[in-house]
């Protein structure tokens, strides 16, 4: 039979594809390679049609495809025996840990089919969450950004994984970018942070994106003009909004900050759960 790739979106249940809804009701078992994973797919199907998959933290490539070879071990059988889904968040295509499950598959367990059920992108969700319009004509590069990594170059740019924001910020904006950041965009788990204040993102999480425009870029289309005219329609000074949340400028941005509290256990596993997947996210430093 197969084995189903389904991108489950950036985080809410309600994101997922009305295609993705239907792989994951229909499936005899559902493979999650993480706790946020996880969350979102017993929305949709009940705990005991969930089916984990371990992996050890570690950074160690041959421990990793251990891992990854118990694994596709560990699907395999069920695949070829009725219906199976490896769920991730976004879209098992971008940054994603599938591209290691299919690979692995492909190589040990070539009878299994695979298809693939593209999920909503944390590039997309991002943009939209922070009103960031990317026009016709315009090109934006994606980048991962942990450990205070700073990639610059192009005149737009997506930041992942961004675990160091200060010093990514003040590499970006020495370069000439201007810089907004997103945490925990559309996740019920932990606190949503929408800002421009680098330090009001100095604990470190692995779920923080970043985009960055050059300030001299030329990015107005046609009918910028007609912003003026909304502008002025809004002297009674309330906010425009997105599906994100308000977004009144830096002070009502700066205003959605986290609490400085120390991270919690589960942030921790989570963390800990992409580095197993052969991420590289940072040490979380507690306070």
């Amino acid at each position: 039979m197969t084995l189903y790739g389904v991108g489950l979106g950036p985080g809410d249940a309600d994101l997922v594809t009305v295609r993705g809804r239907r792989v994951l009701e229909e499936a005899d078992v559902v493979y999650s390679p993480g706790r946020l994973s996880r969350s979102v797919a017993t929305e949709h199907v009940p705990e005991d049609r969930i089916g984990d998959v371990d992996f050890p933290m570690t950074r160690d490539e041959d421990e990793l495809r251990r891992a990854w070879k118990e694994a596709a071990a560990e699907i395999a059988p069920r695949a070829r025996e009725g219906t199976a889904a490896f769920v991730t968040l976004g879209d098992p295509n971008v940054y994603s840990t599938f591209g290691h499950l299919r690979r692995t598959l492909s190589a040990f367990h070539p009878e299994v089919e695979l298809d693939v059920v593209p999920g909503v992108s944390a590039v997309t969700a991002f943009t939209t969450a922070l009103g960031v319009e990317i026009s016709s004509g315009s090109s934006v590069a994606l980048h991962e950004a942990a450990r205070g990594a700073a990639p610059t170059g192009p005149d737009r740019m997506v930041l992942f994984k961004v675990t160091d924001v200060p010093a990514t910020h003040e590499r970006l904006t020495d370069a000439g970018y201007d810089v907004v950041y997103g945490r925990r965009l559309y996740m019920e788990q932990g606190e949503t942070v929408v800002t421009d204040d680098p330090e009001a993102l100095s604990e470190r999480d692995y779920y923080t994106l970043a985009y960055a425009e050059k300030r001299d870029v030329d990015s107005e289309p046609a009918t910028a003009t007609f912003e003026e005219r909304t502008r002025e329609r809004r002297s009674d000074g309330e906010p425009a909004t997105t599906d994100g949340g308000p977004r009144g400028g830096a002070e009502s941005e700066r205003g959605r900050t986290a609490s400085g509290r120390t991270p919690t256990r589960v942030e921790r596993e989570e963390l800990a759960e992409g580095e197993a997947c052969g991420d590289e996210p940072a040490e979380v430093q507690s306070r």
